[in-house]
């Protein structure tokens, strides 16, 4: 099982960022995947969540600016981040977990002006 996160980069207070995560080696639509990020000396906290069935989660933090989605025809998952704030700065984490945990590689997200 691998799963390859990209699309972090530098963003202004107020930008969007648009990170996806391909899945390999499962059966993608049958899978939830879920986003996590970490800043240095914190633990890696949850962001998001989607269901096989797309149903969703979010942490209270980013609720009405991320929206996390996927399209099973390419197995990938994706994390839209609108309205960015410094706070969002991390590595982002894909993650699924269809007998064991298994994580991406992280893709690092910035913030600031």
């Amino acid at each position: 099982v691998q799963l390859q996160a990209s699309g972090g980069g530098l963003v202004q207070p107020g930008g969007s960022l648009r990170l996806s995560c391909a899945v390999s080696g499962i059966n993608f639509r049958f899978n939830t995947v879920d986003w996590y990020r970490q800043t240095p000396g914190k633990q890696r906290e949850w962001v998001a969540t989607i269901r096989p069935g797309n149903t969703t989660d979010y942490t209270n933090a980013v609720k009405g600016r991320f929206t996390i989605s996927r399209d099973n025809t390419k197995n990938t998952a994706y994390l839209q981040m609108n309205s960015l704030k410094p706070e969002d700065t991390a590595v982002y984490y894909c993650h699924t977990q269809p007998t064991r945990h298994y994580w991406g590689q992280g893709t690092l997200v910035t913030v600031s002006s």
